[in-house]
């Protein structure tokens, strides 16, 4: 077989035993389904809201499902594994089987997409796309769709971070397909930015002056102590005059006599 062909039948394949499932389990509130090829062989988890419902009573109903699985659709060693699918409000798949069953039960097509789409934007969704079509009001066929938040419709960011629901409603006058597309609360947008406001440049603190030390209190000054009593010899001591010194008379020094030049020797005239 081609690789081509090989790829196709394995979509054919997945798409066949998502629809089993979602028929068999639509009392367990089917959330949908991954399906991994391992060596062992062929791995399928399976969502839904009530896990102990798709076991069933001592592990019948998960004992038939994998027989199926294995008989019908020719699985190599299929192998089911239950998990709770969580807040349901936010699994576009329980979404559109809750949305397809109120429109069985005769809830107004606008009622019911509206009130679908609210809970879960209520629940914390990014966005949500509920798309409603078939004979809605009367014998021709139209569409309406219903659209909150943030939604993709191409390119990568659709197959990566949109979950897809598909579920019918059959009603006397015909089928109504009903489709939930929703983007999850922790999914990362690709054009998702933020802004980051430039820091602030803390302002110089000033310092509070340190208060001058207060000089000490200088020490008090001590009484001065009385003078001791004098006796009368002392007071007339102290009243009389002190005798005054003679000035040494002062010595005059004799001024140096100059000495005069003796005479020249006179000469003789020679005879």
């Amino acid at each position: 077989m081609a690789v081509e062909k090989k790829f196709v039948q394995e979509g054919i394949t997945k798409a066949l035993v998502h629809e089993y499932l979602a028929e068999e389990l639509e009392r367990a509130g089917y959330g949908g389904m991954v399906m991994n090829r391992t060596p062992m062989g062929t791995q399928i988890t399976v969502y839904a809201e009530k896990p102990g419902m798709v076991i069933g009573k001592g592990g019948k109903l998960i004992r038939k499902i994998t027989r199926d699985l294995d008989r019908k659709f020719r699985l190599d060693n299929p192998q089911v594994d239950v998990q709770d699918v969580g807040r349901g409000d936010l699994n576009s798949q329980v979404v559109a089987n809750r949305l397809a069953s109120s429109l069985e039960r005769g809830w107004y097509f606008r009622k019911a997409g509206q009130s679908m789409m609210r809970r879960v934007m209520d629940s914390g969704a990014l966005g949500c796309e509920i798309i409603i079509s078939g004979k809605l009001t009367g014998p021709r066929s139209r569409t309406e769709k219903f659209v909150s938040g943030y939604i993709k419709h191409s390119g990568k960011p659709a197959d990566d971070i949109v979950q897809t629901g598909y579920s019918i409603a059959v009603k006397k006058l015909g089928v109504i397909g009903c489709q939930v597309r929703i983007i999850p609360p922790d999914s990362q947008p690709p054009d998702k930015f933020n802004i980051n406001q430039p820091e602030a440049v803390p302002e110089p603190v000033e310092k509070p002056a340190v208060a001058a030390e207060a000089p000490a209190p200088a020490p008090a000054p001590e009484p001065a102590k009385p003078a001791p009593e004098k006796s009368e010899l002392d007071q007339l001591l102290e009243s009389e005059p002190a005798p005054q010194e003679e000035a040494a008379p002062a010595v005059e020094e004799a001024a140096p006599v100059a000495e005069s030049p003796e005479p020249a020797p006179e000469s003789k005239p020679e005879e």
